[in-house]
């Protein structure tokens, strides 16, 4: 069951919300404007009804108008037509109207009265149109009728909007909500096979249903993509394997044969040449095994070998390893190791990264200073961190040192082939793991994440 959150951040759920909304707004104008034309029009009706009844009446012989008035008032049970006659100061002569409300005028034109005129069936103050005209001997004549009729049909409309819009937006939001089921469906369906292409394995394809709409299209054009970009990849690849294969064959001949001629040489000072240049021939055999071994680390074919490993003995390991080689520098080796949740992987391939950044930490320490390597635990999840109170590596290079060939200004005079952290990079990528390169000015900090949260650094 995914989570509301995520049904309703869909592009077809937001349409389906915004098709209901203008949907229930225009039922409201709509709706508003047949209630407001039905009641101007019913309101007319009254009105002209009133202006006939009371003209009626005042045409009436004075002496004859009460009676008329108490005739009007008993064939008329239902009390459809409020009537009343009252003297100069008020006071009821005849009719069903108790009393003259105090808010009406004495203009002969029809008023809406909110109160005061009780009707004679119901008992209560109710709201009403009203007319008063005042007769030549002085007494004032009132007719009214309630606007039941006009406040119902209000109500009936207020009903029928009501039910229109449950019976069209509760299905239609149902609907929608299914309906965009499917979509979401294939739209994840899609991100779990993104995720190993974004893992650098690109013989991965989105998955396409064969329907042809959007989504098909939108899949068919990745998978172009994707099978471009794997044929350029594997050309680019192709050729930097090759290369390295080629010239490092030429390379080992080139060296027996200077090894050869050292062995025959007496001369001290032809001898220290020879040896120069056998030192720069192992530098180019180191770079090109490196170049190799990130290639074949980048295959990713190794990782279906994984298995359950204890980090904590391959830490333990490694620290055994170098610990002489610190000692011998002047350093401190400290190994700090807390509980770590099981993971997955390859030991001698984690050896070899956390072997490479131990060998970095011990290279740029100076004589006295310390190196740590240790495993902790944090909000995002557990990680290894290799520290050391060397120079640290500046700000704005701890992205560029894990690319290949980097070498920082500070480490060029220090031998090495700039390789060793893009191992440790692809050896990350290789388990799903996240490099963070950090420092606080007194030294590096370079971790080996694990945690949920690896996915998320580089």
């Amino acid at each position: 069951m995914r989570p509301l959150t995520e049904v309703w951040s869909a592009a077809t759920s937001r349409l389906m919300l915004i098709y209901g909304g203008l949907f229930a707004i225009w039922c409201v104008v709509l709706l508003g404007a047949v209630q407001f034309e039905s009641s101007r029009y019913l309101s007319g009706v009254i009105d002209t009804m009133l202006q006939q009844r009371i003209t009626l009446l005042s045409r009436s012989e004075p002496s004859g108008l009460k009676g008329a008035i108490e005739n009007a008032v008993t064939i008329d049970p239902a009390g459809v037509m409020w009537l009343g006659l009252f003297d100069d100061h008020g006071r009821r002569i005849a009719g069903n109207v108790s009393a003259l409300p105090a808010e009406l005028p004495v203009d002969g034109l029809v008023h809406v009265v909110e109160s005061g005129a009780l009707h004679p069936v119901v008992g209560r103050p109710v709201r009403s149109r009203a007319v008063v005209m005042t007769l030549p001997d002085g007494r004032r004549l009132v007719a009214a009728k309630d606007s039941r009729t006009i406040d119902g049909l209000g109500a009936i409309m207020r009903r029928g909007l009501l039910w229109g819009l449950t019976l069209t937006l509760i299905p239609g939001l149902l609907g929608g909500f299914l309906l965009s089921r499917a979509p979401a469906r294939r739209i994840r369906q899609m991100q779990l096979a993104a995720e190993p292409i974004q893992r650098g394995d690109l013989s991965r394809r989105l998955p396409v249903s064969g329907r042809g709409d959007e989504i098909d299209l939108l899949a068919g054009i990745v998978n172009t993509m994707l099978a471009e970009i794997e044929r350029l990849m594997g050309e680019v690849k192709g050729v930097c394997d090759n290369i390295a294969h080629d010239l490092r064959t030429p390379l080992t001949h080139l060296r027996a044969r200077l090894y050869r001629t050292q062995q025959q040489l007496k001369g001290p000072e032809e001898a220290a040449s020879l040896d120069a240049c056998l030192a720069d021939i192992d530098a180019l055999m180191a770079r090109f095994r490196a170049l190799l071994r990130i290639s074949e680390l980048e295959d990713g074919q190794r990782s279906a070998c994984f298995q359950p490993i204890d980090l904590a003995d391959v830490m333990r390991q490694v620290h055994e390893f170098y610990g002489p080689l610190a000692e011998d520098r002047g350093q401190r080796f400290e190994l700090d190791l807390q509980p770590m949740p099981a993971t997955r992987g390859d030991p001698q391939l984690l050896f070899e990264a956390l072997a490479n950044l131990v060998g970095n930490a011990i290279k740029f320490t100076p004589a006295g200073g310390m190196v740590t390597l240790r495993s902790a635990n944090d909000d995002d999840g557990g990680y290894i961190e290799v520290g050391d109170s060397g120079p640290g590596i500046p700000e704005g290079e701890r992205e560029a040192v894990l690319l290949r060939f980097y070498r920082g200004d500070g480490s060029r005079s220090t031998p090495g082939s700039g390789l060793g952290l893009s191992i440790v990079s692809a050896i990350a990528r290789l388990h799903g793991y996240g490099l963070e390169v950090g420092g606080d000015g007194h030294g590096a900090r370079i971790r080996m994440r694990f945690g949920p949260a690896a996915s998320a650094v580089g």
